[in-house]
């Protein structure tokens, strides 16, 4: 019997990376906010930094609704009793990429492992999960550690989970403040997936791509 080729794990942040985070929020918030909401959104993802970074721990659904309130409000945007938890309600259902179907699916036909490390709720990525072309080796979430990247908990927790060595892993992700940071911190190969166009503070990306189209031949390299 033929023994299952693995090259390893490959692990992936979720929202921004695999799924179109931004047209979702946009597409949530404009729902409830009438006119446009780029500086709405622009504000919103710096606040959402400070509400993941308080004590003690929120789930993410209320980070979401304690973001978007402090958000709106600082912007003098009225919210509709509710309305601060449009995305919690709306994130399960938002778009995923159109590269992420090829990609994932090369990957698996290479012999990957698949995990994604996401600061999320349980409850909110199990809809994503389904939307997804392939299952999913592992998923950790900040519900799972109790803490937001860039911490480092979901890193550690899932290398002693699954017992990974460093040279048996590729962390992928959009976010370089959430993830390429961190992942760096730790001396995992990191792959930026820089789908804005963005300038890095720092290099600190093993290898940077302006999207998933190229992932797959891109980790075969790495690993070697």
């Amino acid at each position: 019997m033929m023994q299952e080729t693995t090259q390893g794990w490959a692990t992936f942040d979720c929202y921004g990376t695999l799924v179109n985070w931004e047209q979702g929020m946009r597409q949530a918030l404009a729902s409830v906010i009438p006119g446009d909401v780029s500086r709405l959104l622009e504000r919103y993802y710096e606040v959402e930094k400070q509400v993941e970074a308080e004590q003690p721990f929120r789930c993410y659904r209320d980070v979401l609704a304690e973001t978007l309130r402090r958000t709106a409000g600082s912007m003098g945007m009225a919210l509709a009793p509710g309305d601060e938890h449009v995305l919690a309600k709306t994130l399960p259902t938002w778009p995923v990429f159109s590269d992420v179907d090829s990609a994932l699916r090369a990957l698996r036909a290479q012999g990957w492992k698949l995990a994604i490390l996401s600061n999320v709720d349980r409850d909110l990525i199990s809809g994503t999960l389904r939307a997804l072309p392939v299952p999913f080796d592992d998923v950790v979430t900040a519900e799972d550690v109790r803490a937001y990247k860039p911490a480092l908990k979901h890193f550690r927790h899932f290398q002693d989970k699954n017992r990974v060595a460093n040279e048996d892993w590729i962390h992928v992700a959009r976010s370089y403040f959430h993830d390429i940071v961190p992942a760096s911190q730790l001396s995992i190969r990191r792959v930026w997936v820089n789908r804005g166009g963005e300038t890095a503070p720092v290099p600190l990306a093993t290898v940077v791509l302006p999207d998933l189209r190229d992932l797959a031949p891109t980790l075969q390299r790495l690993r070697g």
